[in-house]
Parts: structure tokens; C-alpha cells; sequence
């Protein structure tokens, strides 16, 4: 079956039916923490399920914007235009990082995610264009991509601005954003972004949905989670 195929709810087995026929044990669990195990398999089918449907109606999204400005990028083989951050692809997704002028270092929380995107960037890339933009220059992003050692990802300075003040912050705050553009038929037009805002639960720190940062979704299966006073760093001593 294809990867973007719903089934309709209806046809699907009960999430607790399918839990039911789990036969996973680990040596020496007690019988009160199998019955909550099965109980949260239960919540953990539903929550994929839910993930599914959700894809599937931000696939569905109308056309959106069109994007009539001509942007223009310094990158790393020299100036770009919007258009062709795409390369071959007719998909490209745009991630602003915090690493303006005024920042003497990168935001530790961005460049904990774009490390974990350099390993996956060659994947990404086979079937969406993947571009990194900040508003420092060129030579500065450059640097730092040798510091930490990213390989695949590419990155791109928005010196002027405009790309940031249209899609990241009106305001050219030093913000993270994520947008998503499509090419058709020589027409780019805006698909979809990120619009956490105040969208965070009282106790949360803000955050994404979805959230794609690898860190928290392996945090998020641990007794200890997230936290609420943990941040990643740029070094560990």
C-alpha cells in the first residue's frame, strides 16, 4: 500500500482489538505493568493513526500563495534565486535558524535539529529540496558548518531580508520558522508552514506540531522526558 494511502477509519480493527494481540513481554514485568502497557499501546496505535490522518489533510490543503518576489540567497556555490533553491525538485522545504548578525553563536536548540538533519539530508533530498537560511553572511554560516562537521546540509544567507520578513518574522526578529513551497507548471506557491504561536499547553515549553525535532521524540519515550529545564548546547564539558 502507498505510503499516503488512508484507510477509512471504519475498515480499521479497534486500536485496543489490535493491542490485544501483542504477545511482546519483557522477563520478570508484573501483571499491573502489562495491563498498562497494553492500555498505552492502545493510545499509541490511536496517536499513529491520528499522525496519518493529519498528513493526509495537510496534503489536501488548497493552493496556496503564490510567491511573486524575487528572492534572492547568497549560498555556499554563490548567489541563488527562490526558484532555484528547488535544483531538479518540484517540493522544497525552507528552514530559518537563529543565527543572525547580532548572535555571536548559533542557537543551541537549531543547531541540535540541523545536526540531525545533516544525517537524514541526503534521504530528504531524494525526494524534496532542503534548504538551511539564516540571516548572517555566507562566510559566517560557512564557518560553522565546518565546526561542527555537517556534511549535507546547505545553507543560505537571506542578506536582505526579504525572505525572512515575508515567511519567518515581519518584524526580521531572529526566529526559527519551517515553510514548505511548491513548484507546478512554473508557478511557486507557499504549501504550508509552521504556525506554533501560542499554540504550547500550560506547563509546555513552545513547540512544533508536529514536532520535528529527532531529540524530544526520543527523549519523549523516556521516565524522564523532556524536562522543563533542559536545553541542548552547543559543547558538552
Amino acid at each position: 500500500m502507498p505510503h499516503d494511502q488512508i484507510v477509512p477509519p471504519e475498515t480499521l480493527v479497534p486500536a485496543r482489538e489490535m493491542a490485544a494481540r501483542n504477545t511482546a513481554r519483557v522477563p520478570n514485568e508484573s501483571e499491573a505493568y502489562r495491563q498498562a502497557r497494553q492500555a498505552l499501546l492502545a493510545e499509541e496505535i490511536e496517536l499513529r493513526r491520528h499522525i496519518e490522518r493529519v498528513a493526509a489533510q495537510r496534503r489536501a490543503l488548497p493552493p496556496g500563495a503564490i510567491v511573486d518576489k524575487d528572492y534572492r540567497f547568497e549560498g555556499e556555490l554563490g548567489p541563488v534565486d527562490f526558484a532555484g533553491l528547488f535544483g531538479e525538485h518540484t517540493t522544497l522545504v525552507v528552514y530559518n535558524y537563529m543565527y543572525g548578525p547580532q548572535r555571536k553563536r548559533p542557537c543551541p536548540m537549531c543547531t541540535a535539529l540541523m545536526s540531525a538533519w545533516d544525517g537524514e539530508a541526503r534521504d530528504i533530498e531524494q525526494r524534496v529540496a532542503f534548504a538551511m537560511v539564516a540571516r548572517s553572511p555566507i562566510e559566517r554560516l560557512w564557518a560553522f558548518k565546518q565546526e561542527r562537521g555537517w556534511k549535507a546540509l546547505k545553507l543560505y544567507s537571506d542578506m536582505s531580508g526579504d525572505y525572512t520578513r515575508d515567511y519567518a518574522s515581519p518584524e526580521d526578529a531572529d526566529i526559527p520558522a519551517l515553510n514548505v513551497f511548491t513548484r507546478r507548471d512554473g508557478v511557486i506557491r507557499h504549501f504550508w508552514r509552521d504556525e506554533m504561536g501560542e499554540s504550547a499547553d500550560p506547563g509546555q515549553d513552545p513547540r512544533g506540531a508536529p514536532d520535528v525535532m529527532p531529540l524530544w521524540t526520543v527523549l519523549d519515550l523516556t521516565p524522564e522526558g523532556r524536562g522543563t529545564d533542559w536545553y541542548p548546547e552547543l559543547e558538552y564539558r
